[in-house]
């Protein structure tokens, strides 16, 4: 679904565009993630209109080694926008020093994974990780669902007994 005739401004948008010239001006290079493509292509579309550099990778790329080259070798190159599914897996990407996850996925693993590719061998400066979260929205729920699944998981890792360590409540909802 798209909505063409749509005119109105998005704050979360907005300050995602204000972070990145923010970091960028510092010298800092950044990893922006995103579960969907289009929402990339907006964010590109308004780089491009402020003359700002940045590298674009998604499931669609078919020159992946060049353009990872382009943004880890091109100091002028600060923004790598990159498709979660697309950037999860078999990148290093020490170039950057910010991430910024800009919608949740249900998986977390999922994001865990594009988080550490800027946690690579090679790095030497701290990464900071930022994830953008629209309050009262289905993010919202999708982040409540990640804490659940994370506290559930650690319940029967790190347990001996874990149904001794778990509420009635949560067992009836993994069968039921």
């Amino acid at each position: 679904m798209t909505f063409e005739d749509y005119s109105s401004d998005s704050g979360k948008f907005e300050t995602v565009l204000q972070d990145i010239e923010s970091v960028i001006s510092e010298g800092h290079k950044i990893l922006v993630f995103s579960s969907f493509v289009k929402h990339l292509n907006l964010y590109a579309d308004s780089l491009n209109i402020k003359g700002i550099r940045y590298a674009l990778l998604t499931g669609a790329s078919t020159n992946r080694e060049k353009i990872v080259n382009s943004f880890q070798n091109d100091p002028d190159n600060k923004v790598f926008l990159i498709s979660l599914k697309a950037g999860g897996t078999g990148l290093n990407l020490t170039a950057a020093d910010y991430v910024f996850i800009l919608d949740p996925w249900w998986n977390p693993a999922s994001e865990m994974q594009a988080m550490s590719r800027a946690h690579r061998i090679g790095q030497d400066k701290s990464v900071f990780i930022y994830r953008y979260i629209t309050t009262n929205s289905i993010e919202e729920k999708i982040v409540r669902l990640q804490e659940k699944k994370s506290k559930l998981a650690d319940t029967f890792i790190t347990s001996n007994n874990p149904l001794k360590d778990i509420e009635i409540q949560d067992i009836l909802k993994l069968i039921g």
